[in-house]
């Protein structure tokens, strides 16, 4: 299983406007992602609902996780979308 620890980059946390930036990434990169506030139980990173409901925080840590081929490559990107706070997923890492 892959899996990547990052601290959220926003400064509003996963809410609202980069909560449906990562949502789309996650989906757009084309692996099942799962992510977790720190310790807690990971849910469904394609959800809207289930990352709103993180409630994560400006520099709270996430963890990011799948056991996908490919895996490692997405979360390297989503990772850095999240730890940057960028406004849309970046090509290459």
């Amino acid at each position: 299983m892959a899996e990547r620890r990052v601290n959220i980059g926003w400064a509003e946390g996963l809410h609202a406007r980069p909560a449906s930036i990562f949502v789309r990434a996650a989906t757009a990169s084309g692996v099942p992602v799962k992510i977790a506030k720190g310790e807690g139980v990971p849910v469904n990173a394609g959800s809207m609902l289930a990352v709103l409901g993180l409630g994560a925080q400006g520099g709270d840590e996430v963890v990011l996780t799948s056991d996908a081929e490919g895996a490692d490559a997405a979360l390297d990107r989503l990772a850095k979308l999240v730890s940057e706070g960028l406004e849309e997923l970046p090509e290459t890492v």
